[in-house]
């Protein structure tokens, strides 16, 4: 059980801190402010509950876990439920920040008037084909580093530093795509509390599990075979 309380507490700190570094603090950070505070949102949490669930906090791990048999069907069902659960829970904390500040000066990733909590959206210009090469594109070098950075051989005391690092990069790279997901829990938090997002989300699911089945698919044949 504590496992999967641990996966939701920090599932609803990662969207509470790093989507609201988009909310709240966006015009003065920027996208390279935003996606340095997604890896050190993560990297933080992976030395506080890394040594009780792993630190996943996200499906798209958790799947490339269950398919590298690195945790059971019961286990899997248990985080990811965790995850959208805590998700949700960080958003509606997000959400009443945001209405509990009238006047506050918005702007940068998301309107001055109403809140869009940096949901997952295609950004303008952005296509739906280019959102979801992104999110595979993105999501298989993001779990591929947690593979290798928590295999049986790395140097796992720097392991949550090469995740944190990780998800900082991709972020920066994808947040002027669709805002960067590469996590469905984070996409569906913000989404429950802003409708207009549900017509990209399909995007936030499909993109990144199956850049996670490519990462496991590639760590399984680079890994050494104490890992096979």
């Amino acid at each position: 059980m504590k496992k999967f309380l641990a996966e939701g507490i920090g599932t609803m700190f990662l969207v509470i801190l790093a989507c609201g570094s988009a909310v709240l603090a966006g015009p003065s950070i920027g996208g390279l402010g935003i996606g340095l505070c997604f890896g050190l949102v993560l990297l933080c949490l992976c030395y506080c509950i890394g040594n009780i669930s792993g630190c996943h906090v996200n499906p798209a791990v958790s799947f490339a876990m269950f398919i590298s048999g690195r945790m059971s069907a019961k286990d899997f069902v248990g985080y990811v439920i965790a995850q959208l659960i805590g998700a949700t829970i960080g958003a509606g904390f997000l959400y009443c920040l945001t209405e509990m500040g009238a006047g506050f000066n918005y702007g940068g990733t998301t309107a001055q008037s109403g809140s869009f909590l940096a949901t997952n959206v295609l950004q303008p210009g952005a296509t739906p084909m280019m959102a979801l090469l992104t999110e595979g594109l993105l999501t298989f070098f993001f779990v591929l580093i947690v593979l290798g950075a928590t295999s049986a051989d790395a140097f796992k005391k720097f392991g949550g530093l090469a995740i944190g690092l990780a998800l900082g990069l991709v972020n920066i790279v994808g947040i002027p795509v669709d805002n960067c997901s590469v996590n469905p829990a984070r996409s569906f938090g913000p989404a429950v509390f802003d409708p207009t997002a549900w017509g990209d989300f399909w995007i936030m699911i499909v993109g990144p599990l199956v850049g996670a089945v490519i990462a496991a698919i590639a760590w399984k044949a680079l890994a050494v075979k104490t890992e096979q």
